[in-house]
């Protein structure tokens, strides 16, 4: 067992599990997101890893379900799952990214995979690809490694169905050394990883296409604009597809939705789709065979209405506010990150807020969830409340994304819905992209908070009204800004740059402790990132 500095510079012995963390940091590559040697990147080494794990044939058995897109793929996995492992399946799920533990990428029965497992899964993979590797065959970059993982977790554990969420694309994508899938499906499409995928949704789509197979069902959606991109190119490689519809609320028999989100119906119809199709190939049609005219069998209710997914569309009250009205501050985090995302999410969080100051304000109101999903049963609920509530933005993103897309997209969405942000804080993440950690990492002293400076600008220009500005221009003016406190960085009229995140919570809680009339209603949004480093803290 190997030793690590603590925070009073004594040597500390490290767990297995950081250990392990540790072994999986050192897959991490520095080459930039957009480096043009990362498309591709020889593919085909997958199949010699698979070789060298012995995973070849246990692959090619796995009962597999495979989901690309840009938007919703991830809670598409998980309705798929929830759905399956009612009707009394095994299932595996492999998604991307994990917020606050990497075992949250694998999940077994519905739960993340215990730490004894992994570990024994984790070992077993990391010194057999050691041992093998060389200068023609390295060991496998992060993201790959995870991807093997789950086929050698998913392959001991004999599931009986595994479904694989692409991590990005599709043509390329770890995932796709799978070579026959029982189903695969696409979501909706959008503008991001550009830099990768190209900057047209005909390229895009021919990216996330990538995934599906000749003669192997593959199911699309028939309602979003950018899917005539995808249709063109399935009609050009004469693959086999079929069209979904959205879920129709009615046939949820008066259930609802375990993940909120208008938006969330157009997954759970590619769920249905999936899950379906995937009983028919499989041989299953006498355990469920729903056939979308009358209202859904009830273990297809049941797992969309019990699905669970951290970080998207996620309420959480902090347990850690002293004050006499608990729940005060509340955090609602949604780690979406492109501009229709950005608009996703401003919906969601209107009305989701108007639903929060009727549930507090109204004790013999009707109840909430009556109303969820129906935006104009929440405004006239939300009639008769007098709580007073304010909104906060809690807001990063990565430097390869344009504030300017993201901002305005966000700010618009919630103002048109009746939701003007009080504040907006910007803060840098905690987590950083070359190390996996457990537990909250420490924060180092000098970070560079230019890219924060950028943000908030922008954001201070959309106040005023101002466009046109070159965000990377703004970044320069205030890379030198004195330090206003200790605190905070720069305060703007509508804005504040905190130095860190544990600042940022700070201030939010003597905020509250100030005005205990009040209730701090708080998005946190932009990176999925920033969302675990917040659900970190506030669960620690």
């Amino acid at each position: 067992m190997s030793s690590s500095s603590g925070d009073n510079g004594v040597l500390k012995a490290s767990s297995p599990y950081e250990e392990a963390m540790d072994a999986l940091s050192s897959l991490i590559t520095k080459r930039t997101r957009a480096d043009k040697s990362n498309k591709g990147d020889q593919f085909d080494l997958l199949f010699d890893y698979l070789k060298i794990l012995e995973l070849e044939e246990s692959v090619s058995k796995l009962k597999v379900i495979h989901v690309a897109g840009t938007k919703g793929k991830g809670s598409t996995c998980t309705f798929v799952e929830s759905i399956l492992r009612h009707c009394g399946f095994h299932t595996g799920l492999f998604t991307s990214p994990h917020l606050i533990d990497v075992r949250e990428r694998f999940r077994l029965d519905g739960h993340d995979i215990d730490e004894e497992k992994f570990l024994m899964y984790f070992w077993w993979c990391y010194d057999r690809l050691k041992a093998k590797a060389t200068d023609d065959t390295p060991m496998p970059t992060y993201f790959r490694f995870l991807a093997l993982l789950a086929f050698k977790i998913f392959a001991a554990e004999q599931v009986d169905v595994a479904i694989l969420e692409v991590g990005l694309g599709g043509k390329f994508d770890a995932t796709n050394v799978v070579q026959t899938p029982v189903v695969c499906g696409i979501t909706s499409l959008g503008y991001d990883h550009m830099e990768i995928l190209g900057y047209t949704l005909a390229e895009i789509a021919g990216e996330k296409a990538g995934i599906l197979k000749k003669f192997l069902p593959s199911l699309c959606h028939n309602l979003m604009k950018p899917c005539m991109c995808l249709k063109k190119r399935l009609l050009f490689w004469m693959l086999m597809y079929k069209l979904y519809p959205l879920l129709d609320p009615k046939f949820l028999n008066g259930s609802h939705l375990g993940l909120s989100g208008e938006h969330q119906y157009i997954n759970a119809g590619l769920a249905v789709a999936l899950s379906t199709s995937w009983l028919q190939q499989t041989g299953h049609l006498k355990v469920l065979s729903p056939d979308m005219i009358s209202l859904l069998p009830e273990q297809f209710i049941q797992g969309p209405s019990t699905a669970k997914v951290q970080g998207r569309a996620q309420i959480v009250p902090d347990q850690h506010t002293n004050s006499d009205r608990r729940g005060n501050l509340v955090f609602f985090l949604d780690g979406a990150h492109s501009p229709e995302s950005m608009e996703v999410c401003g919906r969601w969080f209107s009305h989701a807020t108007k639903e929060d100051d009727y549930n507090t304000s109204s004790v013999d109101g009707p109840a909430l969830n009556d109303s969820r999903g129906n935006p104009e049963m929440v405004h006239r609920n939300c009639a008769h409340t007098i709580r007073k509530s304010t909104q906060i933005l809690l807001f990063n993103c990565m430097s390869v994304r344009d504030p300017q897309l993201l901002l305005p997209r966000l700010k618009k969405t919630c103002a048109t819905h009746g939701v003007n942000f009080k504040q907006a804080l910007f803060v840098p993440n905690i987590s950083v992209y070359n190390k996996v950690v457990s537990s909250v990492p420490s924060v180092g002293p000098d970070i560079d908070l230019s890219w924060q400076l950028t943000l908030e600008r922008v954001w201070e220009n959309l106040s005023i009204g101002k466009k046109g500005e070159d965000p990377k221009d703004v970044g320069i003016i205030f890379e030198e800004a004195e330090r206003e406190t200790d605190d905070i960085i720069r305060r703007g009229n509508n804005s504040k740059v905190f130095s860190t995140l544990p600042l940022a919570i700070k201030w939010l809680r003597d905020s509250v402790q100030q005005n205990q009339a009040l209730r701090y209603q708080v998005l946190v949004t932009g990176s999925l990132h920033l969302v675990g480093d917040v659900l970190r803290l506030i669960r620690k």
